[in-house]
């Protein structure tokens, strides 16, 4: 998402949501009205990019032609759109490449916007968040479960809250290539792959049976695949249950091969894959107790809109993921804001010339509100060692490409910076990591004392590589740590690109 002014969305603007899975494409286009997202329209493309990912991170060239052909389709549908208004993000199969940014360069180029890269938690959130506004309202917790192509999410959640996230690697098309090579279909090679999926669920599959969810629901195309050929072939009138899949698996094990597939209710284009889509909900029915599950129509890239909504207006789910990782490492809360509010001070007096808007100075908020993370687990090394948690925590409402930035900028806060960060950051990133970090470093050097005390009055004015920092010459006098430590600044900030001028007035 574009570094844009959080501004409410109004009755009649139009907002997108683009969920690159590992299976197929998806594009839904909505306006808002009464305060709600209405699909006005829906595009999508089994681009199967997972079938294309090699052994060594690698993505086919078929593969990859397909996937910029669908995004530059998707990108003309929403040609004009404001980046603020559109949500773009790729799952799985991007996660696994050995070297994203190349693809994502180009894809962001065929699409027009930014694309962010999600972990397997966040995708299993935002799920959660779009099958939520779907369900019936309740107060209990549910189960949904999501197979996508390379990936599978298990979210168990209360009112549009998610409890517990998961994620296994084991998808649809994955599942079917790996399992069932040259698409043959037997029993011994299907029994292999219930064990070893269930396997991968034994991880948490106890305390999911122990969390009291009452119903269960399947999100994405591939419960919605299953669904419909239960209910075709008259295996189940409500929903999926533990017979209607052992029926089902009996009916594919007997056309013996996948080229063969022809099922009632199976359109050609899950054909391919549904052998694997199968296999884990049997894995999953039998290890997580599940005895009925139904079909929700919504799934990520709704819940996309609505988590574009709550940004938007003000409630956002990184600002809590910031707050509860602060308390988690034990952060000194005092310290932290006297850091925070010094480095907003300066934030908006330099903002202007350096064309920096309110999520701008959001990113700097939560930068100096978990600055010394770190120091959890040394002092020594600690802005490296904060980089580390920031760049591998499961931190709610962040894209990966989101917690590099906020990772950078808390490893360059202190020392001699490292451009080779900087430059490991998306094209659109590195200025407002170079800013932010130029503004971070200030401030805490300004509060070195960790004590509340008055600071001087500042005057921070700037230009694209030029920061002038005016202070009254008799507190420079009474403050010579202070004075000595801003005149060693100037070198690191030059590392950023900055040249530090100091006057005393």
């Amino acid at each position: 998402m574009s570094q844009a002014d959080q501004t409410p969305i109004r009755d009649g603007e139009l907002l997108a949501a683009v969920d690159m899975g590992s299976n197929s494409f998806h594009l839904i286009v909505a306006r808002m009205e009464h305060g709600e997202p209405r699909v006005i329209d829906r595009l999508r493309d089994s681009v199967r990019m997972a079938a294309g990912l090699r052994s060594d991170g690698s993505l086919d060239a078929d593969r990859r032609a397909r996937a910029m052909d669908c995004l530059a389709r998707f990108g003309q549908r929403i040609a004009g759109l404001p980046s603020q208004r559109v949500r773009a993000v790729a799952t799985n199969t991007v996660r696994r490449l050995a070297a994203p940014q190349a693809f994502l360069g180009a894809a962001e180029a065929a699409l027009g916007h930014p694309i962010e890269v999600v972990s397997g938690r966040e995708e299993g959130r935002l799920i959660f968040l779009g099958a939520a506004h779907d369900l019936p309202a309740s107060r209990e917790p549910r189960l949904v479960m999501d197979v996508g192509g390379g990936s599978t999410e298990f979210i168990i959640g209360r009112g549009l809250a998610p409890l517990h996230t998961e994620s296994v690697q084991a998808g649809c098309i994955a599942s079917t290539l790996r399992f069932f090579p040259g698409g043959k279909l037997n029993r011994k090679r299907w029994q292999r792959a219930c064990g070893e999926i269930g396997v991968l669920l034994q991880q948490f599959a106890e305390d999911y049976r122990e969390s009291g969810w009452q119903d269960a629901y399947g999100s994405s195309g591939s419960a919605k695949a299953i669904g419909a050929l239960v209910q075709a072939m008259k295996l189940s009138d409500d929903g999926i249950t533990p017979a209607s899949l052992a029926g089902l698996r009996e009916a594919i094990l007997a056309q013996g091969s996948i080229a063969a597939l022809k099922l009632p209710g199976l359109v050609e284009e899950r054909a391919p894959v549904i052998a694997g889509a199968v296999v884990i909900f049997e894995a999953a029915f039998e290890a997580l107790g599940i005895t009925r599950m139904r079909v929700c129509e919504s799934s990520m890239r709704e819940g996309l809109l609505w988590d574009l909504l709550g940004r938007a207006a003000g409630s956002d789910p990184r600002t809590g993921s910031i707050d509860a990782l602060a308390s988690r490492y034990g952060v000194d809360r005092a310290q932290a804001r006297r850091v925070e509010s010094t480095a907003l001070q300066l934030f908006d007096q330099v903002a202007k010339a350096w064309k920096l808007d309110g999520e701008a100075r959001e990113w700097l908020s939560w930068a100096a509100r978990v600055h010394e993370i770190g120091l959890a687990i040394a002092h020594s090394q600690h802005h490296h060692h904060g980089a580390y948690i920031l760049r591998h925590a499961d931190l709610a409402g962040f894209s990966r490409q989101e917690q590099q930035l906020l990772a950078a900028v808390v490893e360059l806060h202190r020392r001699k910076p490292d451009k080779a960060v900087i430059a490991t950051l998306p094209q659109r990133y590195r200025q407002l990591a170079r800013y932010t970090t130029a503004l971070l470093r200030l401030a805490v050097l300004f509060r070195r004392g960790r004590r509340a005390e008055s600071l001087p009055p500042m005057k921070l004015t700037a230009t694209r590589q030029r920061l002038r920092l005016g202070l009254p010459a008799a507190w420079l006098e009474q403050h010579p740590l202070s004075e000595a430590d801003l005149q060693q600044e100037q070198a690191p900030m030059g590392e950023l690109g900055l040249e530090l001028e100091l006057s005393a007035a």
